[in-house]
């Protein structure tokens, strides 16, 4: 499992129109599943956005988590995070989960995130989607499990 996370002072996400998922101050993660991403896989990367220290603490250091926060995750499904781009000039994308094994987890994701923390929001798993966020920072982190 592969999620792209920015700190953000807000984001939301949009389909058709309507904003279907919007945080204030937290984090943006883009998440990719992959084949061999199993519950335990699953579980670790729930953990890691949940408690990834990219907060600032009072002595301005990155010591704080989203959990201690208590800030907003905006969960959004972007499959394109598993293409293999080493080499020609198209991404391919066999290193990423077939759409039912990827929406099923990142709904076991999505599920494992709203039970430890109050604040998560959601795009549309499959829609084409335009997200919009301001990043914080900007700090931007690959995390893979």
């Amino acid at each position: 499992m592969i999620s792209l996370i920015q700190r953000v002072t807000e984001a939301s996400v949009e389909v058709d129109g309507e904003i279907i998922g919007r945080i204030g101050p937290g984090l943006l993660a883009l998440v990719a599943v992959q084949p061999d991403d199993d519950p335990h896989r699953i579980a670790r990367m729930a953990e890691r956005l949940l408690d990834y220290r990219v907060f600032s603490d009072p002595q301005g250091r990155m010591n704080r988590s989203l959990t201690e926060t208590g800030g907003g995750l905006l969960l959004v499904s972007q499959f394109t995070l598993a293409a293999d781009t080493r080499s020609g000039r198209r991404p391919s994308f066999t290193t990423a989960a077939a759409p039912d094994v990827a929406e099923q987890g990142f709904n076991h994701l999505l599920e494992l995130c709203r039970a430890r923390h109050p604040v998560v929001a959601t795009g549309r798993f499959g829609a084409h989607m335009r997200v919009s966020l301001v990043n914080d920072g900007p700090v931007t982190f690959r995390l893979e499990t």
